[in-house]
């Protein structure tokens, strides 16, 4: 390693919760402007390492030493003093101020008299979203960007506190591929000009090609720190689990039965943009116990398509949807429940958990009335409803009372799967449902998946991870600028395929 003094020591730091112990005696050091992976399972302790780092957590033992000095901060703002900025993998942005305004919020330029200064702060904000080579509006509202633009703007945000130490927390997980590569060329910039990264993700192929050394992170502790040179993959993901995480293989036949939804034109008007809608003339069938994977790049629409069957879009659309023959219209998500159809949304602190509940409210939530005897909740039904889903689903947690913001963010996943598996669904809409989850958690939700369509279930999965809908789909839908641009069976689809399929629209309109 560099002969030069640590320029972050974490010395035997230990973090408890109620009834959970998220960090024991975490000791190791990172080094001025290399980039330091974390890596572990959810729950490892990842993200509670990177919350003291940061100054979100202050209440703590052990010591933090910064360039030698010991350091307790007292809040965020004391931890971007020091030089410490974090992008958090649940985005944390005000949805009803611009791009400009989240940016500088809490440090507003202003000028005469206190009055903000708009046009200075939109002025800086388009140099620091040109340096991402993103064509973000600086006036564009926060809430009106999709979760892949917001996860730029975030990253925007750090950048413009001229951090020393960067925290990426699952950065990529919600940027397409050109997106993803773009941020690879930030990062190289923010290396060469002297920035320590820290660096959490769970993609093997990422933390090797960006990483100078990799610690890694099991139960709480600390299992190993190593130089990328003198380690693989494989050895990386052993040391996360205790165990070879073995491959998933879905090959043995599952039955796969008669349609059971047809969408027909299916065509979604995008007022006041150029090309006038998200989606158009979108046309396929859904079998019974098929796993339907929807592949596309960001903007697509495969979202938009979810949301459309499920009752959610924000516009009324055009076409025709039947599920098992019957024509249906959804005006709200919970007519889609009481009709057999779910869905897991990509954004998962914005639009699945409910974070001021518990980890047994927010699995019950739908499902509550089936535990309501005389006009009153039966505190015994529910529980058992709610363990039963805990247990099956393998979510991590201290008890069924736990605040649901207490889990790591894939087990947080898992418990909003088992909210909507309650309801018994026909129809299973998965929008990303892998994003930011670990390898060993990945694995067991494609089991499950598996296992849900031999029991009768049919799922449309949408993904941004070519290899997980190579691994679990029984048949692709690729869309390109909201149409249907290709359609794979299993066996006849591969990545580049896929890819050419998804930018084929893309490159017909700009020739």
């Amino acid at each position: 390693m560099p002969d030069s003094e640590p320029i972050i020591r974490i010395d035997h730091i230990t973090k408890v919760f109620p009834g959970v112990v998220a960090l024991k005696d975490v000791a190791f050091e990172v080094f001025p402007g290399e980039l330091h992976s974390i890596c572990g399972e959810n729950g490892a302790g990842k993200s509670t390492l990177m919350k003291i780092l940061s100054g979100v957590l202050t209440d703590y033992e052990g010591h933090l030493l910064l360039k030698g000095q010991t350091v307790r901060f007292q809040g965020t703002r004391d931890a971007e003093a020091a030089g410490i900025s974090i992008i958090h993998q649940e985005l944390n942005l005000v949805e009803e101020l611009s791009a400009a305004a989240n940016i500088f919020l809490g440090r507003e330029r202003t000028r005469g008299f206190g009055f903000l200064d708009n046009r200075q702060m939109e002025k800086e904000a388009a140099s620091l979203l040109s340096q991402l080579e993103c064509d973000i509006s600086p006036s564009a509202l926060a809430g009106s960007l999709r979760v892949g633009d917001q996860q730029l703007l975030e990253i925007a945000k750090a950048l413009s506190l001229k951090t020393e130490i960067l925290i990426m927390d699952e950065p990529t997980s919600a940027l397409t591929e050109s997106e993803v590569d773009r941020l690879y060329r930030v990062i190289e910039r923010l290396q060469k000009q002297g920035v320590t990264i820290l660096y959490i993700s769970h993609k093997m192929d990422e933390v090797f090609r960006l990483s100078d050394r990799i610690t890694v992170l099991r139960d709480g502790q600390l299992v190993k720190t190593l130089n990328k040179s003198e380690t693989n993959a494989k050895e990386i993901t052993h040391l996360m689990v205790g165990r070879e995480i073995e491959a998933v293989h879905l090959d043995s036949v599952r039955e796969i039965g008669q349609p059971i939804l047809e969408v027909k034109n299916l065509s979604l008007p995008w007022p006041g943009h150029a090309r006038a809608w998200r989606l158009k003339d979108v046309s396929f069938e859904l079998q019974r116990g098929e796993i339907l994977g929807v592949a596309g790049l960001m903007g697509a629409g495969r979202t938009e398509l979810l949301e459309c069957i499920f009752g959610a879009s924000p516009q009324p659309y055009t076409g025709h949807i039947t599920l098992e023959g019957q024509p249906i219209r959804f005006r709200h998500p919970a007519e889609a429940k009481d009709a057999g159809v779910a869905m897991v949304t990509e954004d998962r602190k914005r639009l699945g958990i409910f974070s001021q509940m518990t980890v047994r409210e927010n699995i019950s939530i739908c499902t509550l009335l089936q535990a309501v005897s005389a006009g009153m909740v039966r505190r015994g039904k529910e529980s058992l409803m709610v363990q039963g889903s805990i247990q099956k689903l393998g979510v991590k947690t201290a008890s069924a009372e736990s605040q649901i913001t207490s889990l790591s963010g894939g087990n947080q996943q898992k418990t909003i799967i088992g909210r909507w598996l309650l309801t018994n669904p026909k129809v299973l809409l998965l929008d990303d449902p892998t994003r930011g989850i670990d390898v060993g958690a990945k694995a067991e939700l494609y089991r499950l998946m598996d296992q849900l369509c031999r029991e009768g279930i049919s799922i449309i999965l949408t993904s941004s991870e070519l290899p997980e809908l190579l691994t679990v789909s029984d048949r692709i839908l690729v869309m390109a600028e909201g149409r249907l641009s290709a359609e794979f069976d299993r066996k006849d689809a591969t990545e580049q395929k896929i890819m050419e399929a998804a930018t084929q629209t893309i490159q017909h309109a700009s020739a």
